[in-house]
């Protein structure tokens, strides 16, 4: 069997197309193969599908191909102009790579394989092209599948911010909380990016009349973009961010007492974690600080029991739970926890809402964790939409539909 036919059997062509030569440079370590059409071929419009076009003339063009054993392989065609009556002159589309492209199909399959499971920088170092070139061919399939998902099964969705490089750049993520998968990616963290997601749910076939649930944090945008875009929905505030909130409460007590209390220095996250993740040390080191008569001990005490209106069995004893917090809370003459009281009876209503909903951010938490991960491996994106494709791509659960 000669190389060509060889060839020609292992790239899968089919009449009119055949492979015409090859070439191996053992020195470069590198394959060259040249495929060609049978004279006289017709080829369908490029344009409108129409069969049969004759070919006008041809234009040279060259393909990344899947490496030969460890030799990087490059395909060389003379691709057909055809003249359609309809479309006029046409380049014609190869069965090998997509239109535009200068990998093969394959070769592209093999990419996106690989920059799931590492940083992009790393894949092109293993296969030996140039980053950009790859992000090209990401933003693609990513774009792809994105113009091809459906939600019109959404119901209940989780939004939070999470940083898109130093400085205040945020970009927002829309979390559908039943499939676990990111919706939508959006620059900022204002009540546009729910007026946003509000139209890109409607352009996948989505209904934002049927999102009936929302958790979000306390940011006033967010509050203001639900309430004008999803206006079905029900909003229940984060339970972590409202704890946080009362955790930096504490913190504040601590750091104004520390200046008077000098045991108190380096005890910070003593006060912030949750007992049973300290260590044994730790607990010891609590337990005798607990004992003093601190002002930090007396906001540390309020924040237990603010946790522990969430393990409360129904939302009636939650509601009177919070009620006795937030009475305790203002009657304790420290300043940052009277102030946090305030915020969380104006909030009310979205925080025992918890007990009905029983939706949490955790799971986008946890999805903002895998993106600053994959972030730090990277050492940063060179923009925004880099990101957003690597989110995507992370956890939105895309069917990308990769040639095999």
């Amino acid at each position: 069997m000669r190389d060509t036919d060889l060839f020609q059997m292992a790239l899968g062509l089919v009449p009119p197309w055949l492979v015409s030569d090859s070439r191996f440079d053992a020195e470069k370590k590198r394959l060259d193969i040249d495929i060609d059409f049978t004279k006289g071929g017709h080829f369908d419009c490029s344009g409108c599908d129409k069969p049969d076009c004759a070919v006008h003339d041809t234009v040279q063009k060259e393909w990344r191909h899947l490496d030969f054993f460890q030799h990087q392989a490059f395909l060389h065609a003379r691709v057909p102009r055809t003249k359609c009556d309809e479309c006029g002159v046409r380049l014609v589309n190869v069965p090998w790579a997509r239109p535009g492209s200068g990998f093969t199909l394959l070769f592209e399959a093999l990419a996106m394989t690989l920059v799931t499971a590492m940083p992009v920088r790393a894949a092109g170092r293993l296969i030996g092209e140039h980053d950009t070139r790859l992000w090209r061919v990401i933003i693609h399939y990513v774009e792809q599948a994105l113009a091809r998902a459906d939600f019109s099964k959404v119901m209940r969705i989780a939004v939070d911010e999470t940083a898109s490089k130093l400085g205040h750049n945020y970009i927002t993520l829309f979390v559908d909380i039943d499939e676990r998968r990111v919706l939508y990616v959006t620059d900022g963290k204002d009540a546009k990016t729910i007026e946003a997601f509000a139209d890109d749910l409607e352009a996948h076939g989505g209904d934002a009349s049927r999102i009936k649930e929302v958790c979000i944090d306390m940011s006033a945008a967010f509050i203001k973009g639900v309430t004008e875009n999803l206006t079905e929905a029900q909003i229940t505030f984060d339970k972590f961010h409202a704890v946080k909130l009362v955790n930096d409460a504490v913190d504040k007590v601590r750091r104004a007492e520390v200046k008077e209390r000098p045991e108190l220095r380096r005890s910070r996250y003593l006060w912030l974690k949750n007992e049973r993740n300290l260590s044994a040390d730790q607990s010891a080191q609590l337990g005798s600080l607990s004992a003093m008569n601190l002002k930090t001990a007396r906001a540390y005490n309020l924040r237990l029991a603010f946790q522990d209106i969430y393990s409360e069995p129904s939302r009636a004893w939650g509601e009177l739970f919070l009620d006795r917090w937030y009475s305790w809370a203002r009657r304790c003459r420290l300043e940052p926890m009277k102030q946090v009281a305030l915020t969380i009876k104006k909030h009310r209503d979205g925080i025992l809402r918890w007990f009905d909903s029983r939706i949490a951010n955790g799971l986008i938490e946890s999805i903002n964790s895998l993106i600053q991960a994959a972030k730090a491996k990277a050492r940063g994106y060179r923009t925004t939409r880099n990101l957003k494709a690597i989110t995507y791509l992370i956890a939105g659960k895309l069917e990308l539909r990769l040639p095999t």
